[in-house]
């Protein structure tokens, strides 16, 4: 079976992913940044209501994937919350200035994680060596790496997907995403070969009001369950 997951920034879009038959969460907030570490109590409601595992992305700040030894700590606590409260798995990333992975910062939120699932988030897209960095990840216990291929969407990096998808079989899942929807999401499927999907379903909700405010906005950007339910058929129809 090929895992649908959706990235979802609040609580509309953990119904979302709820209501169109996903099957797993990676919870966050700003995603227009890239996404940063959900608050607690976001992390606490997806944990009850979703009906399907939830990964958290743990990330303290928009900006490069280099981080000081303070944030790394941030990381950490935010990683022993998540623990102790229902959360599946932590999407973590680090590099250091030269774009190889960190390996002590790797190692410290992997050690808080415990038992906890670990995915690499799109730092892999900008790391250098990725072959190498693939193994490494393996080594550190990773069971997954989310990535474009280090190109801007999936489709553009599909061939790279598709030799990592290979040279990772057995070993750790490689998840294609970025710009992924139910028109390319077959053929993406059929060219890498890959068991898992990473979308956000993203639709603009508008919330109209009586008297505008110059300045105010009067909408916001939410996942959209029935744009996940043709991805999910999509899929199921192969």
């Amino acid at each position: 079976m090929v895992t649908i997951e959706v990235c979802a920034a609040n609580l509309q879009s953990v119904l979302a992913a709820r209501d169109g038959g996903a099957h797993r969460i990676e919870l966050c907030s700003a995603l227009d940044t890239g996404g940063l570490t959900p608050s607690p109590g976001l992390i606490r409601a997806a944990v009850q209501v979703a009906e399907m595992p939830v990964c958290a992305l743990i990330r303290p700040r928009e900006g490069n994937f280099v981080f000081s030894s303070a944030e790394v700590r941030i990381m950490a606590d935010d990683i022993a919350f998540c623990r102790e409260n229902g959360i599946h798995g932590v999407v973590i990333g680090a590099l250091t200035e030269a774009r190889h992975l960190d390996i002590g910062a790797l190692k410290t939120m992997a050690a808080a994680a415990g038992d906890l699932e670990l995915v690499f988030h799109r730092a892999f897209d900008f790391v250098q060596n990725p072959d190498e960095a693939l193994e490494t990840l393996i080594d550190l216990g990773f069971s997954r790496i989310l990535s474009s291929g280090q190109e801007k969407s999936a489709w553009e990096g599909r061939e790279q997907l598709a030799h990592w998808v290979t040279r990772a079989t057995n070993r750790m899942t490689i998840m294609p995403g970025s710009g992924i929807h139910a028109h390319n999401i077959v053929d993406l499927w059929r060219f890498t070969g890959a068991s898992a999907f990473h979308l956000s379903a993203r639709h603009k909700i508008e919330q109209p009001t009586e008297h505008e405010v110059p300045g105010l906005e009067t909408g916001y950007f939410a996942s959209n369950a029935d744009t996940i339910k043709a991805v999910v058929h999509a899929m199921q129809s192969i």
